[in-house]
């Protein structure tokens, strides 16, 4: 045994200890975790930068294929009744189920159009004295507002107005080739999803590598039962919306109620803040046909809307179709707007929920649809605790 104090043999050499925490070179591992989610999220942004660009170039013939897939959601569940019940043939059916569709939306179109025809005149002549009343009782305390200051804001808010209705033309209409061109993706589009829709897919899915194919095939059956459930869901809750405010309106006897609630109606297809904006355009009306008081009343009926449809409706219609965070989906309304304007805002918050529950499906957090192989999350947990608490 070696004397410690007269062993003279050299050493091996060490490494330097490291007392501090920081991991390999000195870098903290907090930081090279932040780093490491940094570059992902990096990478994330230039993926949905990439993808905005692409959707751009194809925006007609995606916002037609989305359109399509869309009423393809609303008429099926009518052509499968039609087939089941009335015994018609499933080309019958489908016709059958698309002019019912069609003939709903002009029945609507056609109510919106006839009541600003026949009453907007008095409205706009009831809005202009409205604004004069207004123009007074600003100038006064405690705004003190001159005449042309007012002229101005009223100004700047005539321009917004127009400015986005102008835009919501131009996205909705666009030019004579586009409208030919999306019409026709939409057309065929409608037919092939509704009459071969399993062939279609499944097509889809034998140009994936053999063991990626059962996951492709249930990840496209869940963003299609998302993109349905959603549709058929907004359909609910904006027919629920516009009864609300059309018998908010008759109450307070406001002019367009008819036309105010398709309105809403409309507005509704944007989810959480469509149907409150809607609404808001009641309480204009209602400011100028009926008075500040009417319209302050309106406004809290928007307030009642909003709270009923995004608190009530939605959370009870399509709870499991968009099981998305409020913030989210006003986060997905914000970036569609951006990228594809009022078309983005249409179709961000299916294609959002579609996404997310195909994520979640693909890293085995979908407890209903568990990965080949796997328990699933609700099971996990149970059997892991028997084995831990076993005698063997």
């Amino acid at each position: 045994m070696r004397d410690p104090q007269t062993d003279t043999s050299t050493p091996s050499p060490q490494q330097p200890s490291d007392d501090s925490g920081t991991g390999t070179m000195g870098v903290p591992p907090t930081l090279k975790t932040a780093a490491g989610i940094t570059w992902r999220v990096l990478v994330l942004l230039a993926g949905v930068a990439v993808l905005g660009v692409i959707l751009g170039t194809i925006y007609v013939v995606v916002v037609a294929l989305f359109l399509a897939a869309f009423f393809t959601a609303l008429a099926s569940p009518i052509m499968s009744f039609l087939q089941k019940r009335a015994h018609l043939h499933k080309a019958i059916a489908m016709i059958l189920a698309v002019i019912l569709i069609a003939a709903a939306v002009v029945v609507v179109l056609t109510i919106v159009v006839r009541s600003i025809f026949s009453e907007g005149p008095q409205i706009a002549s009831s809005f202009q004295d409205s604004m004069t009343e207004l123009q007074k009782w600003a100038s006064g305390p405690p705004l003190n507002l001159s005449d042309d200051d007012f002229q101005g804001y009223v100004t700047d808010v005539v321009d917004w107005g127009k400015n986005f209705a102008l835009d919501i033309g131009q996205s909705a209409l666009g030019s004579v080739g586009d409208i030919v061109l999306g019409g026709s993706v939409f057309i065929f589009g409608v037919i092939f999803f509704m009459m071969a829709p399993q062939k279609i897919w499944g097509w889809v899915v034998g140009w994936m590598p053999t063991r990626s194919r059962p996951y492709v095939n249930t990840s496209g059956d869940l963003a299609w039962d998302s993109l349905a459930g959603y549709t058929r869901g907004v359909v609910i809750v904006a027919l629920c919306d516009a009864i609300l405010v059309f018998v908010g309106l008759l109450i307070l006897q406001v002019p367009m109620a008819p036309a105010l609630a398709a309105i809403v109606f409309f507005g509704a297809f944007v989810p959480v803040i469509g149907a409150p904006i809607a609404t808001f355009f009641a309480a204009i009306v209602a400011l100028a046909e009926r008075g500040p008081v009417i319209a302050l009343l309106v406004v809290v009926l928007t307030v009642v809307v909003g709270s009923f449809d995004g608190d009530v409706m939605q959370p009870l219609v399509m709870g499991k179709a968009v099981s998305l965070n409020p913030l989210a989906i006003i986060i997905l309304i914000a970036i569609g707007s951006i990228v594809l304007g009022i078309i983005g805002a249409l179709v961000a918050v299916p294609f959002g929920a579609a996404i997310y529950r195909v994520m979640k499906y693909l890293t085995g957090r979908d407890p209903d649809h568990p990965l080949p192989g796997r328990d699933p999350p609700d099971a996990a947990a149970p059997a892991t605790t028997a084995a831990a608490t076993s005698p063997g």
